[in-house]
């Protein structure tokens, strides 16, 4: 579990987050949803240790994130921020890679090797291996990175927008490939999107965030209603059901 409890954050003097109190379940895929300027990403980053924690306290299967060594949260957490610019000169196979220096140090072995061979093959880019970074396209990019964070092999998955640049097919690949990770290899995710019907067709739970506030949280029918969504977005939201799972219609 992860267990958040009165987080608080500034940039400047800009308040981001306010007293966020929630418990992450593990064993499931928990979505952050909420309008820009939410807090979402924040949150993630904060979880991750990617920003310091300023106040409140954070805690990942019973590791105090602001106490724990790095090498050891390596190891129980991967984390995919949105901003993933690297040197394009790097073979995606040699990126695929990174994800696997927590385990070897810089000595891979075997089964880091096939690590990185598995999640090639998992985001179907075993064929774009020896490309450069440049010479392919966003999607493939954006595969390759999230590739990488799979190889990386943590109980935790955090993941900001990894939709981003993904195409339908790639978008709904990657949520059922997260969906059987949580059931059939007992992974835990948290995933930022924006998309909220990829949160209604996949997620276990949701947390649901507005002005740097929790406003509500729980499983998808309690979360992803026409009067939460309304609020939550300042616009009018109607919901119907597909395949006992909300349907959130507010293209029109």
């Amino acid at each position: 579990m992860i267990q958040l409890s009165g987080i608080c954050h500034e940039i400047g003097a800009a308040p981001i987050l306010h007293d966020i109190t929630a418990d992450i379940p593990r064993g499931k895929m928990t979505a952050l949803i909420g309008p820009n300027g939410a807090g979402k990403s924040t949150l993630l980053r904060l979880i991750g240790r990617l920003e310091p924690l300023q106040r409140g306290s954070i805690r990942v299967n019973d590791l105090d994130v602001a106490a724990t060594p790095t090498e050891e949260l390596a190891k129980t957490m991967a984390v995919l921020g949105q901003q993933t610019t690297i040197a394009s000169r790097l073979r995606l196979s040699d990126l695929v890679g990174f994800g696997r220096w927590p385990h070897h140090r810089g000595r891979p072995r075997p089964l880091d090797r096939a690590a990185v061979a598995s999640a090639l093959d998992t985001f179907r880019l075993t064929e774009l291996a020896d490309r450069f970074l440049d010479e392919v396209s966003g999607g493939q990019a954006q595969r390759a990175f999230l590739a990488m964070t799979f190889a990386q092999d943590t109980d935790w998955l955090l993941l900001d927008e990894p939709l981003n640049n993904l195409d339908m097919a790639h978008a709904r690949q990657l949520m059922s490939h997260l969906s059987r990770l949580v059931r059939e290899a007992q992974k835990s995710v948290v995933v930022v999107v924006h998309e909220v019907n990829y949160a209604a067709a996949w997620a276990d739970h949701i947390v649901a965030l507005k002005n740097g506030r929790v406003v509500a949280e729980g499983r998808p029918d309690e979360v992803l209603t026409h009067r939460t969504l309304s609020m939550l977005y300042d616009t009018p939201v109607n919901v119907a059901q597909h395949d006992g799972r909300p349907l959130v219609l507010h293209h029109y």
